[in-house]
């Protein structure tokens, strides 16, 4: 069993992924969102166990667009509010299933057993994020009704931002994504291939969904430029 582990309190995640070691399965620790979408984008996990409260994110909204980006890996929320409403929250978002902390191990390995033999329901291929639909199936890409034409590393480059929209993606991200390992290639071209996708899901629409983060990288607006 693999298990992605995304909370930012130290002691907790060391916990965790020392109880999953005792028992054969691997706890990969993420203690941010921008973290943890990196992760996602690199490996499968049997299960992702997920703190409310991140200090760049909310959890409830990280669940949410993993569901909207069609990921439908089971989710256990962790919260240390004992309230109702926040375990609805969570069930609403998207989450299998909520842990109130403190909690013992031996209760978190049972619920994470039961959701790593849990069918997940059928997974869509279509990702949406505002506008902009990519299909993973055919790939293709629409704004609204219109269909765009990508290049193979163009559509892989939009289908990374879209699986994390409004998370700032750097260029080894972006290489990752788009290009094998090992491939020579310019120590401008992602710049060049951000340019190519602005001329053809930006400019002719009017909008700007891909910005510019100085010194950091790109990121796709939440709302895909509307």
């Amino acid at each position: 069993m693999r298990v992605l582990v995304i909370e930012d309190d130290v002691g907790v995640a060391a916990a965790i992924r020392r109880g999953l070691r005792s028992v054969n399965s691997i706890g990969d620790i993420a203690a941010t969102s921008s973290g943890a979408c990196t992760m996602l984008a690199d490996r499968l996990y049997d299960v992702i166990v997920l703190d409310v409260r991140l200090p760049d994110a909310d959890g409830y909204v990280i669940c949410r667009r993993l569901r909207k980006a069609g990921n439908w890996t089971p989710v256990i929320m962790l919260s240390g509010g004992t309230e109702n409403n926040e375990r609805l929250r969570g069930l609403d978002a998207g989450a299998d299933d909520y842990l109130t902390k403190p909690f013992a191990f031996g209760e978190l390995l049972n619920r994470l057993r039961a959701l790593a033999h849990v069918d997940p329901p059928e997974r869509s291929t279509i990702i949406t994020v505002g506008q902009l639909r990519l299909d993973l199936a055919s790939a293709q890409v629409w704004r609204g009704e219109q269909e765009i034409r990508l290049s193979t590393r163009e559509f892989a480059l939009l289908e990374a931002f879209m699986r994390c929209p409004g998370q700032v993606l750097g260029h080894t991200q972006l290489l990752e994504a788009a290009w094998d390992i090992g491939h020579e290639y310019r120590s401008n071209v992602i710049e060049v291939y951000i340019r190519y996708l602005r001329e053809k899901i930006d400019r002719p629409f009017g909008v700007r969904s891909l910005e510019t983060v100085r010194g950091l990288g790109y990121r796709l607006r939440p709302d895909g430029g509307g």
